[in-house]
C-alpha cells in the first residue's frame, strides 16, 4: 500500500468548489486556493466534500477538481480525494480514478440516504477501502441519527488496514473519541469536522486535527496548536473571536458554503461567491449581517497574520 508523505495533523481544510457567474467551475480560483493552503503548510486539503457542493457536481467534474488540485499542489500539500457515492460500486470507481490521478488519500462519506445496518455499512466500506492502495478517511455525517461507534471502527480497522482516519461531526463526543481511540489502539486518527466548532472541547480528548473550510484555516490552525500545547487562555481568546462567524454559518450546510465563499472572495481567493442552484440566497437583512461578520472576521485574520509575521 502507498504510504502518505506525513500523517494528518492540525487543520486539514476542505475546499469549496469555485464557480463563475454561469456556474461553471472556476479553475483559476481553485488553483489559488490550493496555493494558499500550501503556503499555510497544512498537511492536506480535501475535495470535493459536502462543503464543496459535491452533490451538485457531475462525476466528471468531481474527478476534474481533484486532478486540478493534485496538479497545482505539485507535492507541496497532500490531496485527499473525496469519493462519495450512494453505491459502493460507483464510490469505488471514483476512488480508483482519483488514486490513478495521484491522490494521496481517499475520503469516503458513509451513505445515509436510509438507515442501513452496521453489517451493510461494513460491506460498503470494505468494498471501497479494499479496492484502493492508499490511506483512507471515513466521514460519518449523520445529523438525523447516531454515527458509527467504537466496535464498528475496531472491526473496520481489523479488516481494512488502510482505514487510517475517521472524521466525526457531532456534539458531545469527547468520551466517544476516547473509546474509539482505545478500541483501535490509537491506529485510527480522529478529525473533527463541522467547521471546527468543537475544536476546543475535542483537542484534549485526543483528536489529531480538524477539517474546517479554508477561509479561516490559518487562525484555526493557531487555535489548535495553542490548545494542544496547553495555552488555554490564548487559544480561547482567539477562538472566541472566530466563533460568531462559525456559529452563524453552521445553521445549515448551504449557509455555511455561502458564508465560506464570501470570506474567501474577500480574501482574494475566489472571483465570485456563486453557488450552484438550488442554493441559499440570503435576503437583504441576512446579507447585510453576513457582510458585517465577514468584515469583522477579516480584521481578525489580518491582525493574527500581522502578529504571526512579527513572531
Amino acid at each position: 500500500m502507498r504510504t502518505p508523505k506525513k500523517r494528518l495533523e492540525g487543520v486539514v481544510p476542505v475546499l469549496v468548489t469555485p464557480f463563475l457567474e454561469d456556474e461553471t467551475i472556476d479553475e483559476a480560483s481553485l488553483r489559488r486556493m490550493v496555493d494558499f493552503a500550501a503556503e499555510l503548510e497544512v498537511s492536506a486539503i480535501c475535495l470535493p466534500a459536502y462543503a464543496s457542493e459535491f452533490y451538485k457536481l457531475s462525476d466528471e467534474e468531481r474527478l476534474r477538481v481533484v486532478k486540478i488540485a493534485i496538479e497545482q499542489a505539485a507535492g507541496r500539500v497532500q490531496v485527499i480525494a473525496q469519493s462519495n457515492h450512494g453505491s459502493a460500486m460507483n464510490a469505488l470507481r471514483l476512488a480508483q480514478a482519483n488514486v490513478a490521478a495521484g491522490a494521496d488519500l481517499i475520503s469516503i462519506a458513509i451513505p445515509r440516504q436510509f438507515a442501513p445496518s452496521d453489517e451493510e455499512l461494513l460491506h460498503y466500506l470494505k468494498r471501497v477501502l479494499g479496492g484502493v492502495d492508499v490511506p483512507c478517511l471515513v466521514q460519518d455525517f449523520n445529523p438525523g441519527g447516531p454515527s458509527i461507534g467504537a466496535e464498528f471502527a475496531r472491526r473496520l480497522r481489523g479488516e481494512c488496514r488502510n482505514f487510517d482516519y475517521l472524521k466525526i461531526e457531532e456534539p458531545l463526543c469527547a468520551a466517544k473519541i476516547q473509546v474509539i481511540t482505545e478500541a483501535t489502539r490509537g491506529e485510527v486518527g480522529i478529525l473533527e469536522g463541522w467547521g471546527g466548532l468543537y475544536v476546543m472541547e475535542l483537542t484534549p480528548a485526543g483528536i489529531c486535527g480538524l477539517m474546517p473550510g479554508l477561509a479561516m484555516a490559518d487562525s484555526l490552525q493557531r487555535v489548535f496548536k495553542l490548545r494542544r500545547q496547553g495555552e488555554a487562555q490564548e487559544s480561547f481568546r482567539l477562538f472566541e473571536r472566530l466563533l460568531p462567524q462559525i456559529e452563524f454559518s453552521l445553521q445549515n450546510m448551504e449557509l455555511f458554503i455561502y458564508c465560506e465563499k464570501r470570506l474567501l472572495q474577500e480574501r482574494g481567493l475566489l472571483q465570485t461567491s456563486v453557488c450552484r442552484a438550488p442554493c441559499f440566497r440570503p435576503d437583504a437583512p441576512t446579507r447585510r449581517y453576513i457582510d458585517e461578520l465577514t468584515e469583522r472576521t477579516l480584521r481578525l485574520l489580518d491582525e493574527e497574520r500581522t502578529k504571526a509575521a512579527r513572531g
